[in-house]
């Protein structure tokens, strides 16, 4: 090819650069940019309008061809993904429409670029680069789907204290709990504010509150929300004053706040004496890998150093283990 690449490599090459270029195409057809879709959505409402249809009929019709369309791909996902409810369950927590068949497209296009990458850079072999690339294109995204779950529920607990609050006022001016839920939908902001108007979109299709905020509290996963949950049924049940028991848990729900933020900073040297015996290993390879190469190549060319990195490595992944263990409190 005139670069002084060996036939394999130049095949390699090709291959990612057609794999590239299939998925930018792919990319291309089957997004459109933020202006586009607001301007289509417009027209569309516009239209729908002059022909007497109801906004959200024509929406939900929209929504249910759309779920026509990704639920193929969901089915032929999920033959082959194990426990997919938990995994439609992290999916759902992100706040964001992530389907199942969207998320395997993503593991599988990951894979396939990670594999061609390792291919073409490490030069490991193939049977290695495509075990390496399929760990990478299954670790990676669960990772990051982790990560949005994570940031949402954060961000729910920090805002849920004030929307009880809401709640509580409501509840003081004389309207009732479902009215006073509704309410605090629509003045508080996200992600507190998209879970209460959906109980309220619930409520709406007939179903009852109690089922409503269970449901909401399996896909959020917050032990706050379940306090609220449960202070509601409780209440229900054994009547009194839901104004001055919620009150009281927007305070323990503070206070129990103010304590993981005070265990959070005491914990903070533990966390960075972990990254720093974490990192230091790590460090002192990659200089000497650039200093002194040949010192590190029994480490990899023979069988005897190779066994003692799988031990190093197994007894620094646990040795952070441990200390990440001993930096977390439950509070």
């Amino acid at each position: 090819m005139g670069l002084g690449l060996d036939p394999v490599t130049s095949i390699a090459v090709i291959c990612a650069i057609g794999v590239a270029l299939t998925f930018g195409v792919i990319a291309l057809a089957l997004s459109d940019s933020a202006d586009s879709r607001r301007f289509n959505r417009r027209i569309n409402m516009m239209r729908d309008r002059a022909q007497g249809v109801l906004a959200s009929e024509a929406a939900a019709t929209r929504s249910l061809s759309r779920q026509r369309s990704a639920s193929a791909i969901d089915r032929v996902a999920g033959t082959w993904l194990p426990r997919r409810d938990l995994l439609a369950a992290r999916l759902a927590r992100t706040g964001r429409t992530i389907s199942i068949g969207q998320y395997a497209m993503a593991c599988a296009g990951l894979s396939v670029l990670a594999a061609i990458g390792l291919i073409v850079a490490a030069r490991i072999g193939i049977v290695p680069s495509l075990v390496l690339g399929l760990l990478i294109g299954t670790a990676l995204p669960h990772l990051v789907i982790g990560r949005l779950g994570k940031r949402r529920l954060a961000a729910f607990i920090a805002l849920f204290p004030e929307a009880i609050d809401l709640i509580v006022r409501a509840l003081r001016s004389g309207l009732p709990v479902s009215e006073a839920i509704v309410g605090a939908g629509h003045e508080i902001a996200d992600p507190v504010g998209a879970e209460l108007r959906l109980i309220e979109n619930g409520m709406r299709m007939g179903r009852d509150l109690e089922s409503l905020l269970w449901d909401t509290a399996k896909r959020i996963d917050a032990p706050e929300f379940r306090f609220f949950v449960i202070a509601l049924s409780v209440q229900r049940e054994t009547g009194g004053n839901l104004g001055e028991t919620l009150a009281n848990l927007s305070d323990v729900l503070r206070r129990r706040r103010q304590m993981k933020a005070k265990a959070h900073a005491m914990a903070s040297e533990t966390r960075a004496t972990t990254m720093i015996l974490g990192g230091l290993p790590v460090a002192v390879i990659g200089v000497l890998s650039l200093t002194s190469p040949h010192y590190l190549a029994p480490l990899v060319h023979d069988v005897r150093g190779i066994i003692l990195d799988g031990i190093a490595l197994a007894m620094l992944t646990t040795g952070v283990v441990i200390m990440n263990r001993m930096a977390k409190f439950e509070i």
